[in-house]
């Protein structure tokens, strides 16, 4: 067949670019908070968690009152003008206390959930990456730990240690980072036999080296997840301790301390409760509503 000039046409270049469908090329974790944006649970519980947070650092200082020297005159004075939430039965402020406890059940938790990331990635990373004996040695200790309940074992440790925040953080770490390790010992074993893995390995790259430059980064968003989720299981088991009488001791205080002096009070002074207890709920759900569009925003099954 011959091909004349007739039989080409001609196309303007504006026109054919025009007619192209061009589409971004976004990175995962781009495309993962593209994702969460188009959440609006996930977005509503977000902003909920960063108020509160103003309200945990800020609300001290926005309400500039002594919230530690006992005023008696004061006592079980009900929310107005001057105390917003309301004095306690010993006349201290009530909106600044319920802030600074936010702020300790806060602390408490992210730091216990760092520790706890940590540990159960290091752990994790090893077992999964050596395999064989070491593996069946390691995950043993695990099944015997989890076969413990972890508030026994957190009430075992605080008996031992004493009450304080420091007990505490050290009883909530250790019965709660098994969950942590088994899950990245599960991602570590479909990471090891992966080509840039054994490349390196080839290359003769130490074990250190494999596990922290290659299978841990590879993680990352389980343990962003993982983050999400910890913190308000944390949260609640701190604030059940201290209610107990067994975490936070005076002179300091956290949410669980504030709910069980509110308690005590409930029957008259019902705001005593209210408040913390408002807060403490309100927090931990916003907690889970945002790691659930977390967990949707980070699976890479879902991923346009």
């Amino acid at each position: 067949m011959t091909i004349n000039e007739d039989m080409i046409r001609k196309v303007d270049r504006n026109t054919l670019m025009s007619d192209q469908i061009v589409r971004e090329n976004i990175s995962y974790w781009q495309d993962a908070w593209r994702r969460l944006r188009r959440n609006p649970v996930a977005m509503a519980s977000l902003v909920v968690l960063f108020l509160i947070l103003c309200y945990a650092i800020l609300g001290p200082i926005i309400r500039g009152a002594d919230y530690i020297t006992i005023a008696a005159k004061y006592k079980n004075t009900k929310p107005n003008g001057t105390f917003w939430f309301g004095a306690d039965s010993l006349g201290r402020d009530l909106f600044s206390r319920v802030a600074i406890g936010t702020r300790i059940s806060v602390s408490v938790a992210i730091a216990a959930s760092l520790v706890q990331i940590v540990v159960g990635c290091i752990y994790g990373g090893v077992m999964a990456y050596f395999g064989g004996i070491v593996d069946e040695i390691m995950m043993r200790i695990i099944e015997v730990l989890n076969s413990i309940p972890s508030l026994i074992i957190t009430i075992l440790i605080m008996i031992l240690l004493g009450n304080g925040m420091i007990p505490l953080l050290i009883a909530l770490c250790i019965a709660s980072w098994t969950g942590t390790a088994r899950m990245i010992r599960g991602q570590v074993m479909q990471l090891r036999e992966s080509e840039y893995v054994l490349a390196a390995q080839t290359l003769g790259a130490s074990h250190t080296r494999v596990i922290g430059k290659h299978l841990l980064p590879n993680t990352l968003g389980l343990l962003i997840l993982n983050a999400s989720t910890s913190i308000p299981a944390v949260i609640f088991d701190e604030t059940v301790l201290s209610f107990l009488g067994i975490g936070v001791q005076p002179p300091k205080f956290s949410l669980g301390t504030l709910i069980s002096l509110g308690q005590d009070m409930m029957s008259f002074y019902p705001y005593q409760l209210l408040y913390p207890a408002g807060i403490l709920c309100l927090m931990v759900l916003a907690f889970n509503l945002f790691g659930e569009g977390l967990r949707d925003a980070l699976d890479p099954k879902l991923r346009n």
